[in-house]
């Protein structure tokens, strides 16, 4: 296939794109040309806010828009594409009100998430744009990603931690759930997608269980073969100051995505491969500010 897949420079949408490329499939990425290119990938060199008509000479059978956020990033490439015959728009869990019962569904009616705020109502007009101008079009809408090339200051930060063998410091009690989805089972399921064209447009994707926060650290500190040392830090203290996740307890269904992909990738195993990917490329992630804290603060 001619697969159109915005961004390919970091994270999601080059994972995609590799993804697909070793898959033997003609891979373009539309991004503006500054950072470096993964191999076996052809650049459309363009900011997507300002394509003219550089898209009107290629034919795709699909476009993985991984890096849309808002209704005018995606008026803007849809507007600038002559022929396709796919969509498939990289959307988010932020758009559920968190007032909805969990877990959240696909006919749930979405809107504003306090804990989401701008984000989700953006991504929410992205798909709504999308949907209503392509019908057949496709939204998925994931949990946490995470995985090999995560350039966010997640998993990394508790490996950072680990390697420095300092201890761990929990928001409140350790029980906050978390949901996760693995970057390569995200590909697995656009492959799936793009094969068996389901009636179904819009999916939950992501793992079908939660996992605690205490359990998530201590997964990842056991991929370096230790055991932290777990502190918990009462509700006073602003949790974004120290640890990765928002405070905000949620949980996706994703029947819908098991019925047509049945296995996710193992926790462990995913933490295992994003451990081996950080070890080597420890440059090219953006760090917050979570160690210099906890050090002058918490320890």
């Amino acid at each position: 296939m001619n697969l159109l897949i915005t961004g390919g420079t970091v994270f999601a949408s080059r994972y995609t794109a590799e993804y697909f490329s070793k898959k033997g499939h003609n891979v373009y990425v539309l991004n503006r040309g500054t950072r470096p290119q993964s191999k076996g990938v052809t650049l459309i060199q363009c900011d997507r806010h300002n394509l003219r008509n550089i898209l009107k000479k290629y034919e795709f059978d699909a476009v993985l828009d991984i890096t849309a956020y808002t209704k005018y990033d995606v008026e803007t490439l849809i507007n600038a594409l002559e022929k396709f015959k796919n969509y498939i728009l990289i959307s988010s869990s932020a758009v559920y009100p968190e007032t909805l019962p969990q877990p959240f569904n696909e006919k749930q009616i979405c809107g504003p998430n306090l804990y989401w705020g701008e984000y989700g109502i953006n991504k929410l007009a992205a798909e709504n744009y999308l949907l209503n101008k392509v019908p057949n079009a496709y939204v998925l809408r994931p949990p946490y990603l995470y995985g090999e090339m995560n350039n966010l200051y997640r998993e990394a930060f508790v490996f950072e931690c680990a390697e420095n063998d300092m201890p761990f410091f929990l928001p409140e009690d350790g029980k906050l759930p978390l949901q996760f989805f693995h970057i390569n089972d995200l590909c697995r399921f656009i492959e799936i997608i793009l094969e068996k064209q389901p009636e179904q447009r819009i999916f939950n994707v992501g793992n079908p269980h939660t996992i605690s926060t205490e359990q998530w650290v201590k997964l990842c500190y056991t991929v370096l073969g230790k055991c932290p040392e777990l502190t918990y830090v009462n509700e006073s203290i602003p949790i974004y100051e120290y640890f990765p996740f928002r405070n905000y307890a949620y949980m996706l269904d994703v029947s819908k995505q098991l019925a047509i992909m049945s296995d996710t990738k193992d926790l462990s195993d995913g933490l295992s491969h994003s451990y081996k990917w950080y070890k080597n490329n420890k440059d090219l992630i953006r760090r917050k500010n979570y160690i210099e804290y906890i050090r002058n603060n918490l320890l």
